[in-house]
């Protein structure tokens, strides 16, 4: 270790460790924007949320699966028949046919053609 620069006390050296200008503008930015999209994601959430429940309440069920995710628990059930878990899958995919067939309004993007084309999977 160079002795001089011990004995000079570091002079030369800065301690200070100022923020640049891009640091500062991207944490105001941060400070500014984070909350607002915060908010967009809890209203978009609760008002989601708050029509499942009206639709609940409406027709005392809803189902629970929207066409992409029942489509890939019936291809899973399907290739999977000895798996532990596929008697309780093969009941949730046939409990959310049923429902889709008896409620007026689904949740979830459902076209009645859709609905139509569903089977019930043998328990």
């Amino acid at each position: 270790m160079n002795l001089n620069l011990l004995r000079s006390g570091f002079r030369g050296v800065t301690t200070e460790m100022a923020l640049s200008t891009v640091a500062w503008i991207s944490m105001l930015l941060a400070i500014l924007v984070l909350p607002g999209v915060a908010t967009v994601a809890l209203v978009k959430s609760l008002r989601s949320e708050e029509r499942k429940l009206e639709l609940l309440r409406e027709q005392g069920r809803i189902d629970s699966y929207s066409p992409r995710a029942l489509g890939e628990l019936r291809e899973w059930v399907q290739a999977h028949p000895n798996d532990p878990y596929a008697t309780v899958a093969r009941q949730r995919y046939n409990e959310c046919v049923r429902t889709l067939r008896e409620i007026d309004e689904p949740y979830y993007d459902w076209s009645p053609e859709e609905i139509d084309q569903l089977e019930v999977l043998d328990e």
